[in-house]
């Protein structure tokens, strides 16, 4: 029997919200711009990606918006199926999106989740990403199931 990722009765928590940005379900009706957050930030993503997987190239250079879309749907049936959760980093306004943040289940012994998470470039100086990891530890301690969460591309404290 294959362990479930979080207990049936778990709420999944629909939203975080601070005095800077909302974190909610990723879903394809924000295609748009998730596309320019990601291609805007191409080399920061590779970069965090690089330190677990020296062979993925993800984004690729060339990705469509067909191609985002796609992986848009994935990350919205793995949320609604209970398997996976992603979440978009929004402007309270819900004008840009500023990053995202995604919880999957472990394969390492003792590690329940795996939780990593990206800010676009253009808020790197000020912080953003750092923020951003502080608050998602908090919220992944209070409001998840887990015993052991992990952040293994975000090392910055």
């Amino acid at each position: 029997m294959v362990k479930k990722f979080v207990p049936d009765d778990f709420i999944i928590p629909e939203k975080l919200e601070t005095e800077e940005f909302r974190l909610r379900m990723l879903t394809v009706d924000d295609v748009g711009k998730d596309y320019e957050a990601v291609m805007s930030s191409r080399e920061h993503l590779r970069s965090l990606v690089s330190m677990e997987d020296r062979n993925n190239t993800w984004p690729e250079e060339k990705m469509t918006i067909e191609e985002d879309l796609e992986d848009l749907r994935r990350h919205q049936d793995e949320f609604l199926e209970r398997k996976a959760f992603a979440y978009t980093v929004v402007n309270l306004d819900e004008s840009r999106c500023l990053g995202c943040v995604y919880i999957d289940p472990s394969e390492k012994k003792g590690i329940d989740a795996e939780v990593t998470l990206w800010a676009i470039s253009g808020e790197l100086g000020n912080g953003l990403e750092k923020r951003l990891l502080k608050t998602i530890k908090g919220w992944v301690e209070e409001k998840w199931p887990f015993n052991n969460a992990e952040y293994p591309l975000n090392k910055m404290e």
